[in-house]
C-alpha cells in the first residue's frame, strides 16, 4: 500500500463509490425528475479502462471496498466485463453494486459469475400504487423478482434500501420489516436527504431514524447488533425473537455519521466528490487523459482527499443543496 489515503481530519478512505452511468430507467422523485434530464455526453464518460486504472490506483492507496452505482449501473453495456476487471485488482476485497433491481432477473447469474460479491437493491414500497408514485414506474413485481434472483445466486448479503418520505411510505416500515424477516435480507431504512431534482426537500418530509425504529420495535422487538459501527452508514439491529433478516437505520439528517466517514465518490464523467453534498468536484478524468504519470495522479488524489469536508452541514443556516442530484453523483 502506497501511502494510505487520509483527509485533514485523520479519516482513512477505504470505500470508493464508482458511478458508471448517469442514466436510469426509473424516475424516483427524490432523485430524478419525471422527464428526460440532461445527460453527460458519451465522450465525457469514463471508459472501462479508465475506471479500471482509477480503481487500481485507489486500491494501491488502501481503498478495499468498491461499489458500482449510477443512475442505474446495469444500463451500462457489458458491465459484467467491468466487474470481471475490477475483481482481479489486488486489494479489492469487497465488490458490490447498487441497482433498482429491474434487470437482475436475467443478469444476476452473469454478475455473480463475473465476480460481483453482493448487491444492494432499492425498494421504496411494497404497495404497487405507492411504488409507482415514488419511482415513476409500474414494475414492483419485477423488482421483487430481481431480489429473489439475487438471493438464488448468492449475491449476498443482500441489502434492500428504502428511502422513507413522510406522506408517501412511512406507514409501510413495519411491512418492510416483515419482508426482511420473511426473505432473510437486510432491510435498510434511509432518511430523505436534500438531493431531489425538484429541490422540494424540507425537514418536515424527513421521517427520523428514531421514529422508524420505534414503529418497527412496537411490532417486531429489535436488539442492536453487538458490533462496533465504525465507518458503516447504518446502525444495525436483529430481531429479538431470532427471526432471519436484519434492520438497518441510515439517519444522515438527524444523526449524522460524518465523523467516521471513509467514503469518496467518482462520478460517471470522472469527477471526484469528497462528500455526497460537496460543492466542488475534482476532475480525475482530465488527469487520466492528459498523460499524467501514475505518481502525479496519486499526488493529485492525495491532495483532493485532504480537502474532504468535515461534515455535510445539512440543517446549518449556510447549507446549500448540491446542483447535481443523486443520479448524477452516484449513491
Amino acid at each position: 500500500m502506497i501511502g494510505a489515503l487520509k483527509d485533514s481530519y485523520g479519516r482513512q478512505i477505504r470505500d470508493l463509490r464508482v458511478s458508471v452511468t448517469d442514466r436510469c430507467n426509473f424516475r424516483c422523485f427524490y432523485c430524478l425528475p419525471h422527464g428526460e434530464p440532461p445527460m453527460a455526453p458519451k465522450e465525457q464518460m469514463l471508459t472501462f479502462e479508465e475506471i479500471e486504472e482509477a480503481v487500481r490506483i485507489f486500491a494501491s492507496l488502501g481503498v478495499n471496498k468498491i461499489r458500482l452505482t449510477g443512475g442505474e449501473p446495469l444500463l451500462r453495456r457489458d458491465i459484467e466485463k467491468l466487474v470481471a476487471k475490477l475483481k482481479r485488482i489486488e486489494g479489492v476485497d469487497d465488490l458490490a453494486l447498487t441497482t433498482n433491481g429491474y434487470f437482475l432477473p436475467e443478469r444476476a447469474q452473469n454478475l455473480k459469475d463475473a465476480g460481483l460479491d453482493r448487491v444492494t437493491i432499492s425498494l421504496d414500497s411494497l404497495r404497487p400504487e405507492t411504488f409507482k408514485r415514488m419511482t415513476g414506474t409500474n414494475v414492483l413485481d419485477r423488482v421483487l423478482e430481481g431480489i429473489y434472483a439475487a438471493k438464488q445466486v448468492k449475491l449476498t448479503p443482500i441489502k434492500v434500501n428504502a428511502v422513507i418520505v413522510r406522506g408517501h411510505n412511512e406507514e409501510e416500515v413495519v411491512e418492510m420489516a416483515a419482508f426482511a424477516r420473511t426473505h432473510d435480507v437486510a432491510m435498510r431504512f434511509i432518511e430523505f436527504m436534500p438531493l431531489d431534482s425538484g429541490h422540494e426537500w424540507s425537514r418536515a418530509m424527513v421521517v427520523s431514524g428514531r421514529e422508524i425504529l420505534k414503529r418497527i420495535n412496537e411490532t417486531f422487538p429489535l436488539v442492536a447488533e453487538d458490533i462496533a459501527r465504525g465507518a458503516e452508514t447504518a446502525s444495525r439491529f436483529r430481531f429479538a425473537d431470532g427471526a432471519g433478516g436484519e434492520i438497518g437505520i441510515i439517519a444522515p439528517v438527524t444523526e449524522p455519521f460524518c465523523g467516521a466517514c471513509s467514503r469518496i465518490r467518482l462520478t460517471s464523467d470522472g469527477q471526484i466528490r469528497t462528500c455526497l453534498f460537496s460543492k466542488v468536484e475534482h476532475s480525475l478524468r482530465d488527469r487520466l487523459r492528459s498523460g499524467a504519470t501514475r505518481d502525479e495522479i496519486i499526488d493529485y488524489i492525495h491532495g483532493v482527499v485532504w480537502q474532504k469536508e468535515r461534515s455535510h452541514q445539512i440543517g446549518a443556516p449556510t447549507f446549500v443543496q448540491p446542483e447535481r442530484t443523486m443520479s448524477f453523483i452516484g449513491g
